[in-house]
């Protein structure tokens, strides 16, 4: 289950915020000889590999990856400051495999014994490092060790599995040594600043009742070492500014919009004036959904902007198209047996390519050099004219497919698998973005239907692929109007999610606009959250289904809110 809305995001931000050290950062290697860390992670790893060659069973892999992060973060609301935070950690993890690239310890849901994580000092301190290293290593041994001896016994009793390939693939050696800083860690002042600035949008509206602005700037270096000869040191940098905003109907149902700005550094954010606008719009947006009435289920024409389309494929499509869930005995398969087969309609194709760093002069960001195992990353045509061709994959093999692409993503002391980067989707059937309203009608006249339904934004969704659960998805828009064919001005709707299976939904789509349009967010799956991108132009459906989404019973305060001072000469 996956979730791309930013809520889920914030969760994860706070919950770092709360275990990292709040260290001042200090200043990055110049170059590799200086670079005590790399060298002392090089040492560490030639004596563990010794001294562990020597035991039954020993280790065939073995890999050490630091991530030395400094992250400065504030959260402002109704124009003044909740939290204004400055951080430093560099997160350890120690990996291992025993056993054989054809069977070791992390097979089938055994995938985490092959990783233990800790927290390495912040200070050039070799002795200090090593040591902890050592304590991870040898932690690690003693859990791989004993879950190898239980796959060994697992595979004598029970059934082959339908997909026999090894557990990890045979790559060649990565070296790259880059110390360079993608962008500096903005100013505090600077990011308080915005935050206020940005929050005090809000006070004005007395029916907005609540509304947060986080603001999360990231500067990070990935150390990255394995036994077989991989060197990689390589930097990232984001700035992620997140707005949300919620009220309530007279029903009781919430109402939330929700706004999301991200680029590689802050000189590449929209302009103040901007990032007001839509602001603005928000308020409106919310304004206008409590007096909008509940839409009910429907089964008919709709049209998806560019945004929500890119939302759309992006859960529905894209993570079926993860490698690791083509095998297992737990995983729905969707695509598996497909490459090869028209799995979209053919004038639709999607590539992932993470280093793509910006599209339509908008910094993307699912872009990386190198993937979280050490292997470059590269661009991978997923669909052409239809064809499944291919999936994004990682070390861990999948029938048919032996190797990575460069998609072995995961957060900070997650086990990495293959996830999207740069999701792209292109259309060789489009029209201009200008026809498609009366493209729309045409399709609603056509089915004889009361109206179709026009989707201006998602905030998210989440997938379905394990066999135990249908194999289904649930997207979640929050702008959705209702489009009449006899000239009725567009009504907005509340109160509907759109529901359905990958293969039925995919087919369905008749045409797209020609402007593609970018949405960036931070993507929750198994090898934890990680930065993603998807590009997508608008989309004609013949048929999409939506349901009556669930809601509280919670009537709107009965008290008025407090009166907005500032004009009175209130300090901020």
């Amino acid at each position: 289950m996956t979730n791309s809305s930013w809520l889920r995001s914030l969760g994860c931000w706070l919950a770092i915020i709360l275990f990292l050290s709040t260290a001042s950062p200090a200043s990055s290697p110049s170059n590799d000889k200086s670079d005590v860390l790399l060298s002392t992670m090089q040492d560490e790893m030639q004596r563990a590999q010794t001294n562990l060659g020597e035991l039954d069973p020993a280790p065939y892999f073995m890999s050490y990856s630091v991530y030395d992060n400094r992250m400065a973060m504030v959260v402002g609301s109704e124009g003044t400051l909740v939290s204004s935070i400055q951080s430093r950690r560099r997160a350890a993890d120690v990996t291992m495999r025993i056993g054989s690239a054809a069977l070791d310890n992390s097979h089938a849901q055994n995938r985490q014994s092959a990783r233990a994580s800790g927290t390495l000092p912040l200070a050039d301190d070799r002795n200090a490092i090593a040591r902890e290293l050592w304590r991870l290593t040898y932690e690690e041994y003693r859990k791989a060790s004993k879950t190898y001896a239980n796959v060994k016994t697992d595979t004598q009793v029970h059934a082959q599995e339908e997909d026999t390939s090894h557990d990890f693939s045979d790559e060649k050696p990565s070296s790259r040594v880059d110390y360079k800083d993608v962008a500096t860690t903005p100013d505090q002042r600077q990011l308080e600043k915005l935050a206020r600035e940005y929050s005090a949008h809000f006070r004005k509206y007395p029916y907005i009742y609540s509304s947060m602005v986080v603001i999360n700037a990231q500067n990070s270096r990935l150390h990255f070492l394995s036994t077989e000869g991989t060197r990689v040191v390589t930097p990232n940098a984001y700035i992620r500014v997140a707005v949300e905003a919620e009220t309530r109907a007279t029903d009781g149902m919430e109402l939330m919009r929700v706004e999301t700005f991200q680029a590689e550094s802050i000189e590449h954010l929209p302009s103040s004036a901007e990032v007001g606008a839509r602001l603005e719009k928000m308020a409106t947006d919310l304004k206008a959904l409590r007096d909008a009435p509940v839409a009910e289920p429907f089964d008919g024409p709709a049209l998806l902007s560019g945004r929500a389309s890119a939302v759309f494929f992006h859960e529905v499509l894209g993570h079926r198209l993860e490698g690791h869930r083509q095998r297992g005995e737990q995983e729905g398969q969707t695509f598996t047996k497909k490459v090869g087969q028209s799995v979209l309609p053919e004038f639709l194709s999607v590539v992932d390519d993470p280093t793509l760093r910006k599209l339509n002069g908008l910094d993307l960001g699912g872009w990386y050099e190198y993937d979280d195992e050490g292997v470059p990353a590269s661009k991978v045509n997923v669909i052409d004219n239809g064809i499944l061709k291919s999936f994004l994959m990682s070390r861990m093999p999948i029938k048919n497919f032996s190797n990575s692409n460069g998609h072995g993503r995961s957060q900070a002391g997650f086990m990495p698998t293959g996830r999207q980067g740069n999701l792209i989707i292109s259309s060789t059937r489009k029209v201009k973005d200008s026809e498609l309203r009366q493209k729309l009608i045409d399709e609603v006249k056509k089915q004889g239907k009361p109206y179709g339904l026009y989707f201006e934004d998602i905030q998210g969704g989440f997938t379905l692929t394990l066999r135990t659960m249908p194999q289904a998805f649930q997207v979640l828009p929050v702008l959705v109007w209702r489009i009449y064919p006899d000239g009725r001005p567009d009504e907005l709707v509340r109160g509907i999610d759109i529901v359905g299976t990958p293969l039925a939904a995919m087919n369905r789509i008749l045409l797209t606009g020609d402007k593609t349009d970018i949405f960036n967010g931070i993507c929750g799956a198994e090898s934890g959250q990680v930065p993603v991108s998807a590009a997508a132009p608008a989309m004609l459906f013949s048929e999409i289904e939506v349901q009556k989404r669930a809601h509280s019973l919670n009537r709107p305060p009965i008290l008025p809110a407090p009166t907005d001072d500032t004009k009175a000469g209130a300090k901020q």
